[in-house]
């Protein structure tokens, strides 16, 4: 019990340095364009951090608590990986490099994972047992690296999160190069653009309707005595009305575009900055905080296998269930788990994080309040698509490669490339780098432990 409450006061010592380690990703533009001082950005920012606790699901955590086989683990593995993506998120931060706190997580705790199996069973095979059936096993089967989709759904496992290295920013560049070259167009006197706008808005209302969860299908209503308020506070729905918010705003203000002079299409973008910065935050708290929700949960998973006490003589906050869609069981998590992880991303957001604003406010390339809009915007619609999939992505890859796709709108040579390319070399060298740091510490804390 001792270690697995360890193992929960790191992971959210974790959870508060990836807040001010990714403040940034959030507030870096805002405060770039003057919108907000770096103090009230970070109090901007930590409050939707916060507030993505009534908005998101748990399919990212589930995500996340899967990285790694429960059944073949023990308790010294999740702990090494929390050390070890502890310990890389700091000399990252110190060194005002903007990598992936999600990427350092699992990463860790796949590395961790495989060190344990090589270190039980060594590079040979083994079998064990799940549902009464044998299985033959390699040590590198102890990671969930890829798992197919239910009915046609979307995969899970690490190599899906590797890959959403090279696609959450690209899908971030996409969202918001389109966006700006729609923004662009919408400013000049001419009807097209104003009939796409429309088209776009009643496209994007279906579109969210049609996502909509009806009330019989909500398994616990907000308000049993509201149909209305239940279907609207329902988390899976406030997200919905969240993207189609965010679309009909902007479509609203391109619809305006062209009637507006520089200086006051100029204050209404600043004021849209505080939107589109709000959205990011809430999807940077729903998506980053699901991760160590996840860490959470196997902890306790691991500690329910191992100790061999059944779940229902445990006291009701240690009660958790990882779901297991093959046979047709529900997840459950006591209500203290994510609360816990959404105040310790928020605090840790107000601490700040001043180098890597730097970088990601004006390193990258020269950010106004236009192309803030277009890159928070493109980010927080890009985050909340990929968690409705349950894909772990990097808000730090998604936000950066939004900021690209608006540089690259004014010319290719607005980005600038030898800082984005070190970058990229972070980011590639994060999984790996975190699960050797990872393997390390898992061998000498089995000395210890």
């Amino acid at each position: 019990m001792t270690l697995l409450i360890i193992i929960i006061v790191l992971a959210l010592i974790f959870d508060y340095i990836n807040g001010f380690h990714d403040a940034a990703n959030a507030i870096a533009t805002v405060v770039a364009t003057k919108v907000l001082s770096p103090f009230q950005a970070v109090l901007w920012a930590a409050f939707f951090n916060f507030l993505a606790y009534w908005v998101f699901g748990l399919g990212v955590a589930n995500t996340v608590a899967k990285t790694a086989n429960t059944s073949e683990i023990d308790l010294v593995v999740i702990l090494a990986g929390v050390v070890a993506a502890i310990i890389w998120n700091l000399i990252t931060w110190w060194q005002g490099i903007p990598s992936s706190s999600s990427h350092t997580l699992i990463g860790g705790f796949a590395g961790a994972a495989v060190a344990h199996a090589i270190s039980v069973h060594g590079f040979s095979d083994y079998t064990i047992i799940e549902d009464g059936v044998q299985h033959s096993r390699h040590w590198y089967d102890i990671v969930s690296w890829y798992k197919a989709g239910k009915d046609g759904g979307m995969p899970s496992g690490v190599v899906i999160i590797i890959a959403f290295i090279v696609l959450a920013p690209l899908l971030g560049a996409l969202m918001s190069y389109l966006i700006s070259i729609w923004l662009l167009n919408a400013s000049r006197k001419s009807i097209l653009p104003k009939l796409f706008t429309i088209a776009l808005m009643i496209l994007s209302v279906w579109f969210v309707y049609c996502q909509m969860v009806p009330f019989e299908k909500i398994e616990k209503p907000r308000f049993e005595s509201s149909v209305f308020w239940s279907v609207v506070f329902e988390s899976h729905n406030i997200k919905w009305f969240l993207v189609a918010f965010i679309i009909l705003s902007i479509s609203t203000f391109a619809l305006v575009f062209s009637s507006l002079n520089l200086h006051k299409a100029d204050a209404v973008l600043k004021k849209m900055q505080l939107l589109s910065s709000a959205a990011f935050s809430l999807g940077h708290g729903g998506n980053d905080s699901q991760k160590v929700m996840g860490i959470i949960a196997a902890a306790v998973a691991v500690y329910i296998k191992t100790s061999g006490v059944d779940i229902m003589h445990l006291p009701d906050w240690l009660q958790v269930v990882l779901p297991d869609d093959d046979k047709g069981i529900k997840g459950a998590m006591p209500e203290w788990i994510p609360l816990a992880c959404y105040t310790a991303i928020a605090v840790g957001t107000l601490s700040g994080g001043w180098k890597i604003v730097k970088t990601m406010g004006s390193k990258i390339t020269k950010v106004t309040s236009f192309e803030g809009v277009a890159a928070e915007t493109a980010g927080a619609l890009t985050l909340y698509f990929t968690e409705h999939f349950k894909v772990p992505v990097s808000t730090t890859h998604t936000i950066t490669g939004s900021i690209i796709g608006v540089g690259l709108t004014k010319r290719i040579s607005a980005v600038r490339w030898g800082v984005t390319v070190s970058l990229l070399w972070a980011w590639v060298l994060t999984i790996p780098v975190s699960a050797l740091l990872a393997s390390l510490v898992y061998w000498f804390l089995k000395i210890f432990l």
